[in-house]
Order: C-alpha cells, then sequence, then structure tokens
C-alpha cells in the first residue's frame, strides 16, 4: 500500500504540470483503483478521456470500478466494451461474465464464460461460473457436469480452488444427495477452511442425513466465521432444539432477533 501512495503522489505531481495529460490521468486512476479508490478512479478515467480515446484496458478497470460501486449495468457496458475492442481479453470476458451473472442475465452470462473459455480453455473458474449460471436457469444436470467438470480439471493442480467443490456439493444438496455431497464439501473445507459457506454447507448436509453432531459442529465453525450472518444463526439455533438444548437454541435466535432489529419469536411457530 504505501508504493501505491508513493505512486499516487507520483501521478499527481505529474498532472499538475501536466493536467492536459490523457496518459497522466489513466495512470493516476489505475493507481486509485488499485487503491479500492473507485469514485475517485472514475473521475481520473473521465477526466483522461476528454484528451484521448481509452483504451481496450483502461475500459476494463473502468468497469471494475463500477463494480466495487455495485453499479452492473455501467459495469456490463464497458465490460462489452472492452471486450469488443480487445476480443481476445480472456479476464474482460470472465468479468463480464460474473456482472451479467450478478444482472441475473444467465444467458448472456454462459455466452461470456464460454468466450473466456475459447481462449482459456482450462479455466476452472469460468467453468464453475458456467455451472452457477445453469444451476439459476434450473438446468441442474448440465450445472452438476460444469462442476464436474472443473473439479477435473484442477485434479493434479497444487492449488486447488475450492469453489466447485462448493457449489457441486450445494446442488446435491438441493436435489437430494446431500451423502454424494459431503465427500466434496469435506474437500472444500480443507482448501478453504476460514470460508464460511464451506461451513454452513457441511452442516447442511450433515443435517440431511441426520448425522446432527457433525452438523453442530460445521454451523458453530460458520458462526465464528461470519457472527453478523443472521440465518447461521437460525439454523445453529434449530440443530440445537433438535438436540434439546433449548438454552442454546434461545441464545442463538435471540442473536438473529438482535441482528433484525426484531423481537424473538421462537422457529416452531413460524413454520
Amino acid at each position: 500500500m504505501g508504493l501505491l501512495s508513493e505512486a499516487e503522489q507520483t501521478a499527481r505531481q505529474y498532472l499538475r504540470e501536466h493536467a492536459n495529460s490523457a496518459d497522466g490521468h489513466y495512470l493516476l486512476g489505475f493507481i486509485l483503483f488499485r487503491q479500492a479508490k473507485a469514485k475517485d478512479s472514475l473521475a481520473e478515467y473521465t477526466e483522461g478521456a476528454k484528451y484521448r480515446t481509452p483504451s481496450a484496458f483502461d475500459l476494463k478497470v473502468v468497469a471494475c470500478d463500477y463494480v466495487v460501486l455495485e453499479d452492473y449495468s455501467d459495469a456490463d457496458k464497458w465490460f462489452t466494451k472492452s471486450a469488443e475492442w480487445n476480443p481476445k481479453d480472456r479476464q474482460a470476458w470472465y468479468y463480464l461474465g460474473r456482472t451479467k451473472y450478478n444482472e441475473n442475465r444467465f444467458d448472456e452470462a454462459i455466452q461470456a464464460f464460454n468466450e473466456c473459455l475459447k481462449l482459456d480453455p482450462k479455466n476452472v473458474k469460468a467453468e464453475d461460473n458456467l455451472g452457477l449460471c445453469y444451476a439459476a436457469l434450473g438446468r441442474t444436470d448440465e450445472a452438476i457436469t460444469a462442476y464436474q467438470t472443473a473439479i477435473g480439471w484442477q485434479a493434479q493442480a497444487t492449488t486447488k480452488n475450492s469453489g466447485p467443490l462448493i457449489d457441486l456439493g450445494s446442488v446435491l444438496i438441493e436435489t437430494d444427495r446431500a451423502g454424494e455431497a459431503i465427500p466434496y464439501l469435506v474437500e472444500a473445507a480443507g482448501i478453504s477452511p476460514k470460508d464460511f459457506t464451506v461451513h454452513r454447507e457441511l452442516g447442511k448436509a450433515y443435517l440431511h442425513v441426520n448425522e446432527t453432531k457433525k452438523a453442530q459442529a460445521e454451523l458453530e465453525k460458520a458462526v465464528q466465521l461470519a457472527p453478523e450472518n443472521g440465518p447461521l444463526h437460525f439454523m445453529l439455533g434449530k440443530v440445537y432444539r433438535k438436540e434439546g438444548l433449548s438454552e442454546k437454541a434461545k441464545i442463538e435466535f435471540d442473536r438473529v432477533a438482535a441482528l433484525n432489529g426484531e423481537k424473538s419469536q421462537d422457529p416452531t411457530v413460524r413454520q
């Protein structure tokens, strides 16, 4: 971070002497993006565009700024333009797919991920995201195939991505195949032990096969990792209640109520 601050100071000094430099503004915009100062970064790119048309790379960074600001419509616009100007940029296609996924434009996201995969045929993250799109469209068999393909591609890798393992585990739980999900989720937990979603999904899987003690242990880990996540406390409370641990259950339901800013309720009443 110190180097970025020095780079920012140098770029600003340069612009004080060369205020009409497009390259200077674009460089400062990129430095600010790297510092997660999205609004300031966009301002520099807008200023730079007064003096020279931005490159495909510049537009990709602009789009990333909009993602940081959760403005997916504008992110979509500029990732699309960046990919048009440099159709061989696999990263631009991947980011465009992610953006369209966040917009719930799943068919278009599939097209973008496929373009990424044409350029990078064994991109695990792109294949995993294809699976997410298929799942969102209710094309469960295709989703499972995509997740399994992504898992296969990284089988011999020294560094693995837990994403496809978690996503496959989740869809197997949803399709009443929790027993099959557990080995994938256990492997995912070994890769990403500090990812609460892994422990949440393992908790769900163990509940489905009536291994409540294991479910309890996994959900307790999930709550420790994401203490402000109300649904996790609710799930853990239900497990405690199922085990007859009424006081522990009450603590979890009270925590849910506190997070939601409402009066605590017994979950059996809601159901």
